[in-house]
């Protein structure tokens, strides 16, 4: 199969009235997204939702500009066009991390779907279930955590993982406690304050998240924030996850694996590089003997190959949705194949699920490609 063409979409769509904004820059009323497809000469083609960043018409006129890289090429190529992609971005082109992910996942889909294979048992399966957690957004209250978390025990989700406001470590502490009371002893918690904090700081923390019998400790400080990470990761007891904002993975994790600077790595399919860069990071991990739990994609059609990625790999424990999970539940049809908790693998050729064209169509602000 040779690619004989990319289009990348600028997309914009509604969000509900009563869904929870993202903090700072990152919220409003619109979930803004990119939609790339790429067309063989034989007459397949495979799309898939990517991330927007600042701008969907910017992001989209960079995504589109690699479309020279692609044409002519195999789609079988996938490690070939890796290495061009990194020389090409090496070479002044300085992509955003968010842009390989979905033409290497347009790839993978286009192959598994012609072994007549879903992509996870074309990639190799590990297993066929998954059991899923959903992570919130910044609340305001305690007892907006409290709520959230007793809704998601009740629906029958694995775990609960909370972003806290960041007020003060005190002020997060408090409603990691009420949480904790909420749902009980028995029931997973973890958390991710996405935070700047001193090392004396994060210390104290994570040994109140110890107390409280949290799973783990997740982005405290910068990833980027080395000799702290490695000390904080030597004190605690607790794991410290971490590495999701490193750019060019796996090669950036290297040195932070096999120095343990966290206990557990990062890695997702719009971050790392696609299919291609999750797989090389996982199996890095695994090497060490390290988790590689996979971080939420945020948009379903990601999510959902992020799904197979769980499914393909063995040093994963779960599956992660952001929450609240109807305010993300749009672009495939049909849904994500979660019920009680448990995410399903789909036993159909490539990703499994349609997209939802109908919600692009309406959704497109400008077509490239």
């Amino acid at each position: 199969m040779i690619v004989s063409g990319l289009e990348v979409r600028a997309c914009s769509a509604s969000r509900s009235a009563e869904a929870e904004a993202l903090r700072g820059q990152a919220g409003g009323a619109r979930h803004d997204f990119l939609v790339y497809t790429i067309r063989t000469e034989c007459g397949r083609s495979a799309s898939m939702f990517g991330f927007a960043g600042a701008s969907a018409r910017g992001s989209a006129h960079i995504a589109a500009s690699l479309a020279p890289l692609l044409k002519g090429r195999s789609v079988h190529d996938r490690e070939a066009l890796w290495r061009d992609f990194r020389q090409r971005d090496r070479m002044w082109g300085h992509f955003p991390v968010y842009v390989w992910g979905p033409i290497d996942t347009c790839l993978w889909l286009l192959a598994a779907d012609a072994a007549g294979l879903p992509l996870y048992r074309y990639i190799g399966a590990a297993r066929h279930a998954i059991p899923t957690y959903v992570s919130s957004m910044f609340l305001e209250t305690a007892d907006d955590y409290v709520a959230e978390a007793e809704a998601v025990r009740k629906q029958g989700f694995a775990a609960y993982k909370l972003h806290p406001p960041g007020r003060s470590v005190e002020a997060d502490l408090e409603i990691h406690a009420a949480v904790r009371k909420a749902v009980g002893d028995d029931f997973p918690l973890m958390s991710d304050p996405v935070a700047f904090m001193t090392l004396p700081d994060a210390l104290r923390y994570g040994r109140g998240l110890e107390r409280l019998g949290f799973k783990w400790f997740e982005e405290p400080m910068a990833d980027e924030n080395i000799p702290a990470l490695t000390e904080l990761t030597r004190q605690l007891d607790i794991p410290v996850v971490g590495t999701e904002t490193i750019a060019k993975h796996p090669y950036s994790l290297a040195d932070i694996v096999a120095r343990n600077v966290v206990d557990v790595i990062r890695a997702d399919v719009s971050w790392t590089g696609g299919v291609t860069g999750v797989l090389k990071s996982a199996h890095l991990a695994e090497a060490f003997a390290m988790n590689c739990e996979i971080h939420t994609a945020i948009f379903h059609p990601l999510e959902l190959v992020n799904l197979h990625l769980c499914a393909a790999i063995g040093n994963c424990t779960w599956f992660e949705l952001l929450g609240p999970v109807e305010d993300f539940d749009f672009g495939l049809k049909g849904g994500l194949p979660i019920e009680n908790g448990v995410a399903t693998l789909p036993d159909t050729p490539g990703l499994g699920r349609e997209l939802d064209w109908d919600l692009v169509d309406n959704s497109t602000l400008e077509v490239m490609g």
